[in-house]
């Protein structure tokens, strides 16, 4: 699966006088796409930290198109692009109810060993669902 779908409401506290979401928070919003993401294809941050394994965004390019408003319900659509080498890419896009394009992000985040701060390559488990993912694609 390369493409996924979840949907969250906009929070009062996300929002800022004019009840517009702040810029800011966007970034846990696509942080909650990529999480279920990885865990929809049997990777958990949780286990990957527990076996030294952190993966820490290094690139980010957000456009925002429209603003998200207090109370509406986003859809967050998280797509896996590519992984080489120590790196893996996203492209996100959040849409509200109308299905209008709010905003769009690209990422680009690193495998690192926790103890040394260093990339390395995806764990063999990561890489294994990855390749399987991406055969089954073509």
């Amino acid at each position: 699966m390369k493409e996924q779908q979840l949907e969250l409401r906009v929070r009062y506290s996300e929002t800022d006088q004019m009840g517009v979401v702040y810029h800011g928070n966007y970034l846990p919003y696509f942080e909650v796409g990529r999480v279920e993401w990885l865990r929809n294809q049997g990777i958990s941050y949780k286990s990957m930290e527990e076996n030294g394994v952190a993966l820490p965004i290094v690139n980010i390019n957000i456009s925002y198109k429209k603003p998200a408003r207090y109370d509406d319900l986003l859809t967050v659509v998280t797509k896996f692009k590519n992984q080489s080498s120590v790196k893996i890419e996203f492209e996100c896009k959040i849409l509200n109810e109308k299905g209008e394009l709010l905003t769009t992000a690209d990422f680009i985040l690193v495998f690192v060993d926790i103890h040394t701060g260093k990339p390395i390559l995806p764990p063999a488990n990561i890489k294994a669902i990855i390749d399987r993912m991406e055969l089954s694609e073509n």
